[in-house]
């Protein structure tokens, strides 16, 4: 199993404002090599507050792409994905899966979303190595995890992360926008994930930055 993580953040490492505003924090460039790094790999993961807010398709959108499209992953404990979004509306075209921690709603299942039930941890958060595992069970392994700020939390405390690509901004939000990752409850320097640098390129206004783990 291979991990990628993507951030695509300000220069303070801000995702968005405080009230949410986030589109477009990079340029076209950035984001055409965004849809160049999901072509490569097995599927896209985001997490359900990320699916709510901005009904994405997470899919390759490249005037040379010819598919097959990755799959796209939600973790969605309580299964709270909405009927009519992109996501679920797509799901018989671009194999579509629900991480969740409850047995399959059959409003999804009949929709064609794949609920695969992993088990639960702290706040009926899915266990995310249980996540990996059921992923691989279905053929996916390699994952581009792309938000939000929790869920990149989430799989650098788990260990998960083998890559990090990094888009930054030349923009700076400040303390009062949404950081680019959550919360790592992190007591010592020794238990911070340690990643090394091996590519920086620019990206029109952009810069982005590759690193794996040491």
């Amino acid at each position: 199993m291979s991990v990628s993580l993507k951030l695509a953040t300000s220069l303070d490492g801000r995702i968005a404002t405080a009230t949410g505003e986030s589109r477009w924090i990079t340029g076209e460039a950035a984001r055409e090599q965004v849809h160049r790094l999901r072509a490569e790999h097995d599927a896209v993961v985001v997490g359900v507050e990320t699916a709510l807010a901005d009904d994405p398709e997470l899919t390759v959108r490249l005037p040379d792409f010819r598919g097959p499209q990755p799959a796209r992953v939600v973790l969605d404990s309580r299964q709270r994905l909405a009927d009519g979004c992109k996501l679920v509306a797509t799901a018989r075209d671009i194999p579509t899966y629900l991480i969740s921690t409850t047995p399959p709603e059959p409003r999804l299942t009949e929709a064609g979303v794949r609920v695969l039930q992993v088990h639960a941890v702290g706040d009926e958060r899915p266990e995310l190595h249980d996540v990996v595992r059921a992923l691989a069970a279905q053929g996916l392994t390699r994952l581009f995890v792309e938000g939000g700020g929790q869920v990149a939390a989430s799989f650098l405390r788990c260990g998960l992360v083998d890559r990090l690509e990094w888009f930054r901004a030349a923009m700076i939000i400040g303390g009062e926008g949404r950081p680019g990752i959550g919360a790592l409850a992190i007591q010592a320097l020794s238990e911070a994930p340690k990643l090394k640098r091996v590519d920086l390129r620019a990206l029109g206004p952009d810069v982005w930055e590759r690193y794996e783990r040491i």
